[in-house]
């Protein structure tokens, strides 16, 4: 009986187990299912009344539908659901506007006048050096750094920089002659291209130049300041909307983060600590940051003045970069642009002066038309830095909070049709036509790109010499549509399939002969 009695007891505890067991597994059931509802309940109440918009899926919202091209996404939608509506980033609201009129209405408005934080960027890669000037969140620290930028960035500022654009122009020039052999071999431009753009940003902010694409430190800030630019993107980093993600300590993005944040660390401090030697010194040559750190009005501390020299360093490569890549690859298949070009360029410089004069305030009136219109189709953030607003903003009866999260689509707002017939073609004579028609490639607003005065003097100098001094040949078939030709479509910036093209001299004696004649403008 007592072993019976056991066998009994045991049985009963085998049975409670098994109930326990029960609800421990309906539990583990139930709770991912209630986080879910629950979750789906406040993600339904954060939506915006009365806006339309595509709900998108539970936890995640629209994040799967524009994790590719998210820009052109926007615009497509905007088809069905008006220039104005909401997507949602996880639980985030979000409104976005696709159409000229709807931005010049609404990012007119001075309720849009910060920026929201981004765990990735903000938390992660910011947390040591802090932000740019561009995605910062609106405060006094803010408003100062913008000053002393805009100080140095006006149109007087800007022609005292010519000297510096003479330069790196004419030697992205000699370096496009000599690496493609006076136009016997067709290269990859896309190195002198990155040593422009860079060098123009160290000459500026530091007073230094890159002269060199073999230099280490050429490699280490264009492979650094890249991969930073995709832990921008508005959308390719889910961590930012699903704060679940941000638990697990093996995440590869904050691992990522973190060390280009460190090695982005290594040579700011090592480029301020040159330039702060060299004022102490007497020995350095003008530029942004010294101007900045010695007017005594300005009164910035070192993670302000760190914020500008990012500034200029990502704003720069992201623009000059970016435009000159998918401009060249487009040049290369249109001889006809090329040549309307070189007569415009002749007609206001004749023929015998390849490298133009660098003083040359944007008088050849195609070169302007053609950049603008670079800048329109190839727009390079497509998605402009968000905004956040400050107060309510009221749009067609329909209230959008304070603190809402808004993008500009400026890549749709670049291809409207109600502003252009014809707005998927590339045609540099349109801005003939309309020569006040909105562009949004720099922004919109208060908080639109500062540097656009000083970039678009950059670009003219770069496109009038190069177009005056080569013919530029097709090597690779490359697609050079905006769209369908971006190498990476879940990027901040877009940037072509690389490519090899053929310089060809148009007089390479002359050519010869004015390189080494060269004399930079003072």
């Amino acid at each position: 009986m007592a072993i019976q009695e056991v066998v009994e007891r045991l049985q009963d505890k085998l049975t409670t187990l098994q109930v326990v067991f029960q609800y421990i597994v309906t539990g583990l059931l139930l709770i991912p299912v209630l986080y879910v509802l629950i979750n789906e309940f406040i993600r339904s109440g954060a939506r915006i009344a009365n806006l339309k918009g595509p709900r998108g899926l539970p936890l995640i919202g629209n994040l799967h539908q524009i994790r590719v091209n998210a820009a052109e996404q926007y615009r497509q939608w905007a088809k069905k659901y008006g220039g104005v509506y909401q997507i949602q980033l996880g639980n985030i609201p979000v409104v976005v506007v696709n159409t000229a009129g709807a931005a010049k209405v609404i990012f007119g408005n001075n309720a849009l006048s910060s920026r929201p934080e981004f765990y990735t960027f903000h938390k992660v890669i910011s947390n040591t050096a802090g932000t740019t000037i561009g995605t910062s969140p609106y405060s006094d620290s803010l408003k100062r750094r913008r000053k002393g930028a805009a100080s140095a960035l006006n149109r007087p500022a800007v022609q005292t920089y010519m000297s510096h654009l003479d330069i790196e122009s004419k030697d992205f020039v000699k370096e496009l002659l000599e690496y493609g052999k006076s136009g016997a071999e067709g290269i990859d431009p896309m190195p002198m291209i990155q040593r422009l753009s860079l060098s123009l940003a160290l000459t500026l902010n530091w007073g230094i130049r890159m002269d060199s694409q073999q230099s280490d430190l050429f490699h280490e800030i264009t492979h650094v300041e890249e991969e930073i630019s995709h832990f921008r993107s508005t959308t390719g980093n889910l961590q930012d909307y699903i704060p679940l993600i941000r638990l697990n300590p093996f995440s590869l993005g904050s691992v990522k983060a973190r060390e280009m944040r460190n090695r982005r660390d290594v040579y700011l401090t090592a480029l301020n600590k040159g330039l702060d030697e060299r004022i102490a010194n007497g020995t350095h040559k003008p530029c942004i940051q010294a101007n900045v750190i010695l007017d005594k009005d300005t009164k910035l501390n070192s993670e302000e003045l760190t914020s500008i020299s990012l500034t200029m360093l990502s704003g720069g490569l992201d623009t000059i970069t970016t435009l000159v890549a998918w401009s060249v690859a487009l040049l290369a298949q249109r001889p006809d642009i090329q040549n309307t070009a070189l007569k415009a360029i002749q007609k206001t410089y004749g023929t015998d002066q390849p490298l133009c004069d660098a003083e040359d305030d944007q008088q050849c009136q195609y070169i302007v038309a053609l950049v603008r219109e670079c800048l329109r189709y190839y727009t390079v953030l497509r998605l402009a830095l968000p905004r956040v607003s400050v107060k309510d903003v009221i749009h067609e009866g329909v209230r959008i909070p304070k603190g809402t999260v808004i993008f500009l689509n400026a890549w749709a707002c670049n291809m409207d049709p109600e502003v252009w017939s014809d707005p998927e073609v590339f045609r540099p004579e349109r801005w003939f036509e309309n020569e006040d028609a909105p562009m949004f490639t720099y922004g919109m607003g208060y908080r639109m790109c500062a540097g656009s005065l000083l970039a678009n003097r950059e670009l003219y100098l770069t496109f009038i010499r190069l177009l005056n001094s080569f013919r530029i040949e097709k090597v690779d078939d490359v697609d050079v549509h905006p769209v369908r030709g971006n190498m990476d479509p879940t990027s901040l910036v877009s940037m072509p399939q690389r490519y090899r093209a053929r310089f060809v001299p148009r007089n390479k004696n002359a050519l010869r002969n004015a390189l080494d004649k060269f004399v930079a403008v003072e």
